[in-house]
C-alpha cells in the first residue's frame, strides 16, 4: 500500500489550539484521524487526544488481518473512544465533560470508509471534482425540510451530537468507495470550512498535491478569517498505484518497508495522564501500551520532516 499524507494544525485567535490530528497503518490498512475540543467545555483537547489515542488503540489490537467488517469496526473504535472520555471525566469527578468532534477514514485493499460526528468533515476529491463530502451534525446544515431556524439553531457552531456528551452519539459510516490513483481524502476541523467554501478548498486539493495543497488551504483560511480565525487542522491522503508512486514525494509512505505485523503511527502515546482506558474486550495490559507508546515515538520521530 502506497500514499502520500500531509497534516497542519496551526493555531488561530484562539487561547490555545484543542485540535488534534494523525495517522496509523500496516502493511494492508490506514486509520487517518481528526478531532477538534469543543469549547464551551473542559479539557477539550483532552478529548480530541483521547479521541484518536482510543480509536488508535483499537485498530492497533485488530489489524494484524484483513478487517472484515469495516463499518463494525469503524463503529466500535468511536464508541470506545466515546467511553474513555466519559471515563476520564468520571474518574476526576468533574461536573461537565469534555467534548470533541471526530472524523476518521480507513483504506483497505483500495478502498475507503469514513465515520463522523461533529462538524470535522471529510472532502473526497477525484480528477479535480468533489466526489464525497460529509454533511455536519448541526442545526444549520440537518434542519428538516425549509422551515425558519431559530437564532441559536442558526448559528453553525451549535451541534446536536459529538463525543463525551451524556447522551449516546450520532455517527455516520460511509463506503465502501474504490479508490483510483490520484484519488484525495482530506479531513478538516471547521476552522477550514468555515472560512473557504467548498469550491475553493477543492480547487486546492484537485490542482497540486497534498503536501502543497494542505499548506496552502491553512494558510488561506487563516488569512480570510483574520484575528478571530478558529484553529485550522487538516490531513490529507492522496492515493497512488505502485507503479505511479515516486519514493522521492516527502510526503511518500509506502507500507512495504513494514514487517508483518507491523504498526506505524503519528499519536503521541500520553497527555497529562490521559490514557484510554478500555473496558470490555478493548483491554490493552501494561505491556501491549508499552510496545505501542514506543512504536508511536519512533514514528513521530521519523515522520517530522513528513509533517511539517
Amino acid at each position: 500500500m502506497k500514499f502520500s499524507v500531509f497534516q497542519v494544525s496551526r493555531r488561530g485567535g484562539r487561547e490555545k489550539n484543542e485540535d488534534r490530528m494523525g495517522y496509523s497503518y500496516t502493511r494492508g490498512s490506514g486509520l487517518f484521524l481528526l478531532a477538534d475540543g469543543m469549547g464551551g467545555h473542559p479539557d477539550g483537547e483532552v478529548a480530541a487526544h483521547l479521541a484518536l489515542q482510543s480509536m488508535s488503540a483499537t485498530y492497533k489490537k485488530v489489524s494484524d488481518g484483513v478487517i472484515e467488517d469495516v463499518s463494525d469496526f469503524l463503529t466500535d473504535a468511536v464508541m470506545a473512544a466515546h467511553r474513555d472520555i466519559l471515563r476520564y471525566a468520571l474518574e476526576r469527578g468533574m461536573e461537565d465533560t469534555p467534548r470533541t468532534t471526530i472524523v476518521a477514514a480507513f483504506v483497505q485493499n483500495g478502498v475507503a470508509h469514513w465515520v463522523h460526528c461533529g462538524d470535522s468533515r471529510l472532502y473526497m476529491v477525484r480528477h479535480g471534482e468533489m466526489l464525497e463530502r460529509t454533511r455536519d451534525h448541526s442545526y444549520q446544515e440537518r434542519r428538516p425540510g425549509n422551515g425558519p431556524l431559530t437564532a441559536q439553531q442558526a448559528n453553525r457552531n451549535i451541534l446536536f451530537t459529538c463525543l463525551g456528551s451524556p447522551t449516546k452519539p450520532i455517527l455516520e459510516v460511509m463506503g465502501p468507495v474504490p479508490l483510483q490513483q490520484g484519488d484525495k481524502i482530506l479531513l478538516c476541523s471547521d476552522g477550514l470550512w468555515g472560512s473557504l467554501d467548498d469550491e475553493e478548498i477543492v480547487l486546492h486539493l484537485g490542482k497540486k498535491p497534498v503536501a502543497q495543497a494542505v499548506p496552502d488551504l491553512v494558510d488561506a483560511a487563516l488569512e480570510t478569517a483574520g484575528s478571530k480565525s478558529d484553529n485550522v487542522t487538516v490531513i490529507a491522503m492522496e492515493w497512488e498505484t505502485p507503479d505511479e508512486f515516486e519514493a522521492t514525494v516527502l510526503a511518500g509512505i509506502s507500507t512495504d518497508e513494514l514487517e508483518a505485523g507491523g504498526f506505524n503511527s503519528t499519536l503521541h502515546g500520553d497527555l497529562r495522564g490521559a490514557e484510554p482506558n478500555h473496558s470490555d474486550d478493548h483491554d490493552l495490559n501494561e505491556a501491549e501500551i508499552e510496545r505501542s507508546i514506543a512504536e508511536i515515538n519512533d514514528a513521530i520521530r521519523r515522520s517530522q520532516t513528513k509533517t511539517r
